[in-house]
């Protein structure tokens, strides 16, 4: 059996914290932008951090596993 957590919780965070998709954090004229599809540098930063860190908490700390077949 292989374990699809670690995927599945890349996968979903990588969608949700892609910078300008859904939010950006900092914006351009404001420190949260909603739907723009813009991006920056520091965005991009921001958005990485953000991400290693829930990486860090759903698979180190908590522990998350999905198995798939018998």
């Amino acid at each position: 059996m292989s374990d699809w957590g670690p995927v599945f919780v890349a996968v979903v965070l990588f969608i949700l914290l892609t910078p300008g998709l859904l939010i950006q954090v900092p914006g351009h004229h404001r420190f949260i932008e909603f739907g723009n599809f813009h991006t920056s540098g520091v965005s991009i930063l921001v958005h990485s951090i953000i991400y290693f860190a829930l990486s860090c908490i759903f698979l180190l700390a908590i522990g998350v596993h999905m198995s798939i077949g018998s």
